[in-house]
């Protein structure tokens, strides 16, 4: 019992230690691995990926996905400076490529680096639908969602192996039965929702980014409206899945949109960029 007693505490004190409270989001998040450790790890894996895949270079196309990026990025440090968080994007190192890949997909390192695929720009259709994306992939890296994923995983993980052994001591087909079902369970009770979570704060923060940056807001909604189509409909259950459905998405995107759009004012953006095809 003793032993039991010793592992709880010490789980208890090890993510209370590990915690950080992040300017965007206002929460206490787990930091089990620091940034400092972090990013220079995911640039070299940015780095490697590059050195793999075709980059396009010096094409319109790739031209507006740095133009966006890096308005975007100012937009970011406004806020921050604003909220009393002056130098917090010192050690990103923003950088903004695009792939020639048909995956209908975009993505941030922790740190900012970030890849767009030539596969979501006919689905973006516009520049202010790739701010749209542009600013959702930005706030993940705000946020430190790659580093609380990472943690997560880390204390799922501990859960399990500790647990494990102590039913393992006990009765090993209990401890069977129990790493089957805590596999699961975890996975869909915890690390799932733990991903949606994210994704749904990446739309938030992401929707205010991009109207500071200048770009309408009620575009996202209509992007992911072409998501959905160009998916023909087909998804898992929102449960089982790392992101919200589509229609959620959707939902949300058109109730934050007038919010997002007070926030750009504040900041001097009385008007948007027109909606254009390129």
């Amino acid at each position: 019992m003793k032993f039991k007693s010793s592992i709880i505490v010490t789980l208890t004190l090890i993510i209370f230690l590990s915690c950080a409270t992040n300017p965007f989001t206002g929460k206490k998040t787990l930091a089990f691995v620091p940034n400092a450790q972090l990013f220079p790890t995911a640039f070299a894996q940015y780095n490697q990926f590059l050195g793999e895949n075709k980059v396009i270079t010096g094409t319109a196309q790739s031209e507006m996905i740095t133009r966006v990026g890096q308005r975007i990025a100012v937009a970011a440090e406004r806020w921050l400076n604003a909220n009393g968080q002056q130098g917090y994007l010192n050690d990103y190192k923003w950088e903004y490529n695009l792939v020639n890949d048909n995956t209908v997909n975009a993505w941030c390192m922790p740190g900012g680096k970030i890849v767009f695929y030539t596969g979501i720009l006919p689905i973006a259709e516009n520049e202010t639908a790739i701010a749209a994306i542009m600013g959702h992939e930005v706030a993940h890296a705000l946020a430190n969602h790659g580093q609380q994923r990472m943690s997560a995983g880390m204390l799922q993980q501990g859960v399990g192996l500790g647990v494990g052994l102590l039913t393992m001591n006990e009765d090993p087909k209990k401890a069977a039965v129990f790493n089957q079902a805590y596999g699961i369970g975890s996975n869909v009770l915890g690390m799932l929702p733990f991903s949606r979570s994210h994704e749904t704060e990446a739309d938030r923060i992401g929707l205010y980014l991009t109207a500071m940056a200048g770009y309408n807001p009620d575009e996202a909604a209509n992007l992911w409206r072409r998501m959905g189509k160009a998916s023909g409909g087909q998804a898992p259950p929102e449960f089982l899945s790392t992101h919200p459905a589509n229609q959620t998405r959707i939902d949300n995107l058109t109730a934050l949109a007038p919010t997002a759009k007070a926030e750009a004012k504040k900041f001097g953006v009385q008007s948007f960029r027109p909606i254009t095809k390129f």
